[in-house]
């Protein structure tokens, strides 16, 4: 009886493990990745730093899309051969940023609070592209090398 190696050696996944793994140690990556980071840290405390006094359930959104996008970054940074499909997530976290003050507060939410989700879920949407693009690049790279 013989045996087979597992799927985990298969020449094709180890070919795209490397892929990924080339894309995502570029400095442009790591770049990209630790601000994502940076952006989801800071919109988790904003509320507290800009102190949203009344607000609690916009608080509650930016703390929690915050660890989210904190926690998608650190994905992207440690095993982005498992989490590059996931890359359009944070653009949409990213629009949710810009527009959670209106949809959860209304006419309510002040310009503190406006100016910095608005700037930080446009920061975010440009970073989640950037992730995509990274990710899209090291496709073609590896393509142009076949």
């Amino acid at each position: 009886m013989t045996t087979h190696p597992g799927i985990e050696q298969h020449p094709d996944l180890v070919a795209m493990r490397e892929r990924y793994d080339r894309a995502a140690e570029t400095p442009q990556a790591q770049a990209v990745d630790s601000l994502t980071f940076l952006a989801g840290l800071y919109l988790a405390i904003s509320p507290w730093v800009l102190e949203f006094h009344g607000s609690t359930t916009l608080a509650v959104s930016n703390l929690v899309t915050g660890v989210a996008l904190a926690v998608l970054a650190l994905g992207y940074a440690t095993m982005y051969d498992r989490m590059h499909r996931m890359a359009w997530v944070a653009p949409a976290i990213g629009i949710w940023t810009i527009v959670s003050p209106w949809a959860v507060l209304g006419t309510g939410a002040t310009v503190s609070m406006v100016l910095s989700n608005v700037i930080t879920g446009g920061l975010v949407v440009l970073l989640g592209i950037g992730v995509a693009v990274l990710g899209l690049a090291g496709r073609a790279r590896q393509r142009a090398e076949a």
